[in-house]
């Protein structure tokens, strides 16, 4: 190994292997889940040492394009497990499960940020019962799911510290509908939010009220394509007044990470100009991505699986 260093030293090359450890862990978190575990890991052995401390794994982010042909789910628990119950921030996109979220929420009680975008296999049920393992959840993102009301109100009364909620559909055109089911569970539940995103929402004038009084700290509300909600007259000037940052139902969605283009070219004659009647999309419309969360390979094995 000293050979090897000092020719490298001799050539004016940087020897990877020369970096402090904290840096290795730096970059490791800024590569992600998915690449350290599949790639970087088997640099070296010191490289691969470094990847199994906690430090690397108190904020996990599984972000993916949904395309991914290896097991997600078993990358995951790999890394919940190197985080030794040290982890804090989660962001899972296209694979969760209610067996992953069971995993995870029994492997620290100290998660403060959960991310969950297009976890179509993420059940009500599962949700609500993991709900409980969270109490010192602050900031939750469910973005295009298949959950409901029930999992908010489980959040709101066993999450008391939580401050942030995404809470977005994915719509397409569909008769007019209006529910604020989902409106009414986050003022009752959740006083202490100070910022919700409710993008695509259906939510109608009654909905938003209800949170204005059931969320008095609230300081940032995106209300973008909830095309129920008129801001005209008082409850604008109230908004205006309540809300520090206020995004309204026709704002520009440059920013939103999701898909949020709306067939506008031939509203129907009962909704005023701009006005889209987008719904929820059913489960048919939807692929449904099914990925192994078993966890029962040997370390051995996993990296004989993952060969690059």
């Amino acid at each position: 190994m000293e050979s090897s260093s000092k020719a490298v030293a001799d050539s004016g090359e940087r020897n990877w292997l020369d970096l402090p450890r904290d840096v290795v862990c730096a970059i490791f978190q800024k590569l992600g889940a998915v690449e350290t575990l599949t790639r970087a890991h088997r640099v070296c052995s010191l490289w691969r040492a470094i990847s199994k401390d906690p430090l690397v794994w108190r904020s996990i982010d599984m972000r993916n394009s949904g395309d991914m042909d290896f097991q997600l789910g078993i990358l995951c628990r790999r890394a919940v497990d190197y985080s030794s119950g040290h982890l804090l921030h989660i962001n899972i996109e296209h694979f969760g499960t209610d067996d992953l979220l069971h995993y995870i929420t029994d492997s620290t009680s100290h998660l403060r940020c959960l991310r969950l975008a297009y976890c179509y296999q993420i059940s009500d049920e599962g949700f609500c019962e993991v709900a409980k393992k969270l109490p010192q959840l602050e900031e939750l993102d469910i973005s295009i799911s298949n959950l409901n009301k029930d999992p908010l109100e489980a959040i709101g009364r066993c999450c008391p510290h939580l401050k942030s909620l995404k809470f977005n559909i994915e719509g397409y055109r569909r008769p007019h509908i209006k529910c604020d089911e989902d409106a009414f569970a986050i003022a009752e539940t959740m006083p202490k939010l100070r910022h919700l995103q409710l993008f695509g929402n259906k939510l109608t004038n009654d909905g938003l009220l209800a949170i204005l009084d059931g969320c008095p700290h609230l300081e940032s509300l995106d209300l973008r394509q909830c095309f129920n909600v008129n801001l005209g007259g008082s409850l604008g000037r109230r908004c205006a007044e309540q809300i520090k940052d206020l995004r309204l139902p026709h704002d520009p969605t440059d920013d939103y990470p999701f898909q949020a283009e709306i067939d506008s070219g031939s509203l129907d004659g009962d909704y005023s100009s701009g006005t889209s009647d987008i719904d929820f999309l059913s489960d048919d419309d939807y692929d449904h991505y099914q990925f192994s969360d078993g966890s029962d390979i040997s370390e051995y094995e996993y990296d004989d699986y993952y060969e690059f």
